[in-house]
């Protein structure tokens, strides 16, 4: 394990994205550790995808450490209607904000990308060596392969100018504050919505793209600000780290389940015209446990039984405000 301790608790960090799924998560983890601030850069204040507005931030606020979350994202239809879009966004706000982080002296930069950055048959578990060994799956390529380059962009400022960056590497995410909108959703929030409200309207079939062979490993959002902060704190290697719960589900089960956790009854109905995306999705986590000592620890079952309450919770106070 890494023995370097950054220690947080005098540093002010921003959190890019930190108004976000994650990022919230993130941002009460850090403040339970005491830092100086964190501050959270709204993206009405500062557009990342623009290099003076990203420089504006660093001037505004000379942050110690940067952890950037920001991200343009959404499922896989998202992602299909929104290539270049989610190409372009994520790419220049990566590359601006850690230029930015380096020339004003920034401590430590915490880069968060993505497991769609995976090749689209990559052997399972996935192994961090295995993230060159081809092109990711195509619906979400674009995206991927933008939260990749700061993989790149890391190693490369870390090897010109001895840059403290490092990378990490989430796999699916769900919990309390997902967003459960329709075109923006991923899989959990979207299975979630559609079964609740059959429940609610006495629905008797449900529809469920893809044909629910492909499997995907989730790791509750908590757990992943854990991880986040801990990272922050412990590992200042230059080689990416997987995070995740290391545990597999196939769509057509975890379908199952969420169905007996909201208390559906009726018939999946599978429309096997649209895609599956990635065939299976599994990660070596051995990596991150020997790093900087994170293992995850909620339960699937569990989590997601306090994502449902969380979401019929909301869905209460709408109907009654």
């Amino acid at each position: 394990m890494t023995t370097t301790r950054l220690e947080l608790s005098a540093k002010r960090i921003a959190v890019t994205g930190g108004g976000g799924f994650l990022g919230r998560h993130v941002v009460e983890a850090l403040r339970r550790r005491g830092p100086s601030e964190v501050v959270v850069p709204r993206s009405s204040a500062y557009d990342l995808t623009h290099a003076a507005e990203v420089r504006r931030l660093f001037e505004d606020h000379r942050p110690q450490v940067v952890i950037h979350l920001a991200a343009v994202v959404g499922g896989i239809g998202a992602n299909r209607e929104n290539p270049g879009r989610f190409f372009y966004d994520n790419l220049v706000m990566g590359v601006e904000t850690m230029e930015q982080a380096r020339r004003f002296g920034v401590e430590k930069f915490v880069a968060v990308g993505t497991v769609c950055a995976y090749p689209k048959l990559t052997p399972t578990p996935f192994r961090e060596e295995h993230l060159w060994d081809g092109y990711p799956e195509e619906t979400n390529a674009p995206y991927g392969l933008a939260k990749k380059m700061l993989l790149v962009q890391a190693q490369a400022y870390r090897q010109q100018y001895g840059f403290n960056s490092i990378y990490l590497l989430p796999v699916n995410l769900y919990g309390p504050g997902d967003s459960f909108d329709p075109e923006r959703s991923h899989v959990i929030p979207a299975l979630i919505r559609k079964l609740v409200e059959a429940v609610e309207t006495g629905a008797r079939r449900v529809e469920v793209w893809g044909s629910g062979a492909a499997s995907r490993e989730f790791l509750y959002v908590e757990d992943c600000a854990r991880a986040i902060a801990l990272a922050t704190e412990r590992y200042d290697g230059p080689e990416p780290v997987n995070v995740g719960s290391g545990r597999e589900i196939r769509i057509a089960d975890l379908v199952r389940l969420l169905a007996d956790l909201v208390g559906y009854r009726g018939d999946v109905v599978w429309d096997r015209g649209r895609p599956d995306g990635q065939p299976r999705r599994l990660l070596d986590v051995s990596r991150a446990e020997r790093e900087f000592g994170f293992r995850a620890t909620t339960d699937l079952v569990e989590g997601l039984r306090s994502t449902i309450d969380w979401y019929r919770g909301t869905r209460s106070d709408v109907a009654r405000r």
